[in-house]
């Protein structure tokens, strides 16, 4: 488990920005009229405002252990954004040089949140608009980290990934006091999901575990496609990290962009919950998962990011009809189902 100093949490002074990370809350979105409980994990509480960070530690701490990172190293990474932001924040942290290789699909909030923290930005296409290139993204940072003797974090198949989500199971347990049965999580490297969920069947082993993925995402199968969802999913034509874990996945499920968009605009409205976009299909398909669930469940929703990335995007209204994703029948959706999760039962006759 990790058991690097959270001294903030527990009132006492930090020394250094990464002292804060762990320790989210958790907070309860609803309770159904059959004592189903829906949590959301906020891990936009961390620094930058993202879970990636927990991972981007770990990834480094297991480097410089095993003497692959040495003091005034070069770290490099492929990263849609909130990785690049964790690992540009420890690498100005701990005097890394860092290069994140990136493309035109990242929020520009966070490619300057990255440069913010000295990183450089190597872009895989000069054209805006070009969309997702995860696959010449990762062939770019291989190939530099080869031939110029960069530390390739390769945060897809890194084990370190996965080791850095310990903690939240941890914080899980203890928060529930082991009371949680349905565990939901969006499913990109799989690190968040997967490493949450391992450490948490060893103490729950009949926990329900269910991944989200983007429509257009190729994790799951069905065919490929393109998708506005950031941080999340496997786009055609890139390989299905070796964290994806299929042995501890219940039930894999898949999510538009509109539904997931539409979700984080509806709880910003209704709940003032600003949830990143890909967290609103999580949500989405969690509130469907809760109709099912066994009277007295407690589903626990991964909340990776908060939306304040996406306030160009997911919550600008000019954006999203220029992309055709506003759809109001997904709010009339979302209200029936609330009011059907939360309606009183009715008395006996």
């Amino acid at each position: 488990m990790d058991r690097h100093p959270l001294q903030s949490r527990h009132g006492k002074i930090a020394h250094c920005i990464s002292d804060l990370i762990g320790q989210t809350p958790l907070m309860e979105l609803l309770c159904t009229r059959f004592g189903t409980r829906v949590l959301l994990k906020l891990e936009q509480f961390n620094p930058m405002g993202t879970a990636k960070i927990r991972m981007a530690r770990q990834m480094l701490d297991e480097a410089e252990a095993q003497g692959h990172l040495k003091p005034g190293g070069w770290v490099i990474e492929s990263t849609s954004g909130n990785t690049g932001m964790g690992l540009a924040l420890l690498a100005a942290e701990r005097g890394y040089r860092f290069t994140a290789v990136v493309d035109h699909h990242a929020s520009p909030d966070k490619l300057r949140a990255m440069q913010a923290f000295g990183a450089e930005l190597l872009y895989v296409t000069d054209q805006p608009g070009a969309g997702l290139h995860t696959a010449d993204r990762e062939t770019l940072a291989e190939r530099i980290a080869a031939e110029q003797g960069a530390y390739w974090t390769e945060q897809h198949n890194n084990p370190a990934n996965a080791n850095g989500y310990w903690a939240v199971a941890e914080e899980l347990l203890q928060q529930l006091d082991g009371e949680l049965t349905h565990l939901i999580g969006a499913v990109g490297t799989g690190g968040s999901l997967f490493g949450t969920a391992r450490a948490l069947k060893a103490q729950l082993p009949r926990l329900r575990v269910i991944g989200v993925e983007p429509v257009g995402s190729i994790a799951f199968g069905g065919p490929g496609g393109a998708y506005h969802q950031s941080g999340t999913g496997t786009p055609p034509g890139a390989e299905i990290g070796e964290l994806v874990d299929y042995g501890l996945l219940d039930e894999g499920l898949k999510v538009t962009d509109a539904q997931a968009f539409n979700t984080a605009r509806y709880f910003a409205r209704r709940r003032a919950v600003l949830l990143g976009g890909s967290a609103g299909g999580v949500l989405y398909q969690a509130l469907k998962r809760a109709e099912a669930a066994p009277p007295g469940s407690t589903l626990v929703v991964l909340v990776c990011d908060g939306g304040e990335k996406y306030l160009d995007t997911v919550f600008n209204d000019a954006w999203m009809r220029e992309h055709d994703l506003l759809d109001p029948k997904i709010d009339d959706e979302l209200d029936q189902l609330v009011e059907q999760l939360t309606a009183r039962a009715p008395l006996p006759a």
